[in-house]
């Protein structure tokens, strides 16, 4: 087997060099990474998306509604935009976790048996960094919906780089395991929770920036290391200028 090696950054703490953005032609649309605080508007019209589209299937209690709260824990945010300008999905970024109580996770398999073993697993991948993914959504438009779905996928895998951590977490619905698989992600071997509801059978995932590209579909794996790269040398760039301008 062939291991393909993902760059690793070299950022200051200070999460330097956001926003950072490219087209995406397969989905058609501009990915943006920033911080909440790079563009409010932005994020506004992130949140405003995340919230009509969970409440379109009844999940609106798995969205956090306190925005000041939401601000607080969210380190970056993603956002896909098309032609238009207009936002048709993205995900959050929380972290680098310091504890296991910092991740939503831990709170959607309460009072379930598996609730120890999550709070572990989190644990035990603190020390090598670990960043949890949230409130993921794209437009239902029919196709275009299939293309920003496997773009918003690779996520999972742009967060190691701009975080500079090993491993990224998520929780989803097993309906999209296979979505989310599609960039390498991994399913915890722990049973499912009834989250946000009786109707969902939420899972636990993980990337793991050492076997990510290898663990992707083929037509993830390509694009998953050329967008590495970008952030990488983004990211890079503005590390050298700091230190020069010191």
């Amino acid at each position: 087997m062939t291991v393909v090696e993902l760059p690793y950054t070299s950022a200051p703490e200070g999460i330097d060099g956001f926003p950072v953005s490219w087209w995406d032609p397969d989905a058609e649309c501009t990915v943006v990474i920033a911080r909440p605080s790079d563009d409010r508007g932005l994020w506004r019209e992130y949140l405003a998306g995340a919230q009509r589209s969970y409440a379109k299937i009844g999940a609106s209690q798995a969205i956090d509604v306190d925005a000041t709260r939401l601000l607080r824990d969210t380190t970056l945010f993603w956002s896909m935009l098309d032609r238009k300008g207009k936002v048709v999905g993205g995900i959050r970024a929380i972290g680098p976790l310091t504890s296991p109580d910092q991740t939503h996770a831990v709170d959607e398999w309460a009072g379930q048996p598996s609730q120890p073993l999550v709070r572990k697993m989190i644990a035990d991948r603190i020390p090598f960094g670990v960043v949890e993914m949230k409130t993921a959504w794209v437009t239902t438009d029919g196709d275009r919906n299939r293309r920003l779905t496997a773009s918003l996928a690779r996520t999972g895998c742009q967060v190691l780089a701009a975080l500079d951590v090993q491993f990224g977490m998520a929780t989803c619905a097993q309906h999209v395991l296979a979505r989310w698989r599609s960039s390498g992600g991994v399913v915890a071997p722990i049973r499912s929770t009834p989250y946000p509801d009786e109707r969902f059978r939420t899972k636990l995932m993980w990337w793991d920036r050492r076997t990510v590209a290898n663990l992707a579909t083929p037509d993830q794996t390509a694009k998953i290391v050329a967008e590495m790269e970008n952030i990488h040398a983004r990211l890079n760039e503005v590390s050298r200028y700091v230190r020069v301008g010191s």
